[in-house]
């Protein structure tokens, strides 16, 4: 019903920035909440910030002040501007979005923050 198409990821040195975006094609229902999630190998999946569809949001600790998150309700797009990147950024980014019966996932755009 939802797919969800991502772009924008990429290698950056410590200290870049990257500005990856979603955009959710389909069937959606008006009240969701469109996010990204990533995982760095070794570690567990971490919320890194989503946006609900009344412009409320939320963030991981680690990237508040870093990061910004924004969205388009028209046209079901969000954006994750991440500045200031770290090497421990590095991790497969995936694009979340959840509504009251399903949640979608992509497939994810890689985030390398490297020398």
């Amino acid at each position: 019903q939802v797919q969800l198409v991502e772009s924008g990821g990429g290698l950056v040195q410590p200290g870049g920035s990257l500005g990856p975006s979603c955009l959710a094609f389909g069937s959606i229902f008006s009240f969701n909440i469109m996010g990204w999630y990533r995982q760095a190998p070794g570690k567990q999946r971490e919320l890194v910030a989503t946006l609900t569809s009344g412009d409320n949001t939320n963030y991981a600790d680690s990237v508040k002040g870093r990061f910004t998150i924004s969205r388009d309700n028209a046209k079901h797009t969000v954006h994750l501007q991440m500045n200031v990147l770290r090497p421990e950024d590095t991790a497969l980014n995936n694009c979340n979005l959840k509504t009251l019966s399903r949640e979608y996932w992509g497939q994810g755009t890689q985030v390398t923050v490297s020398l």
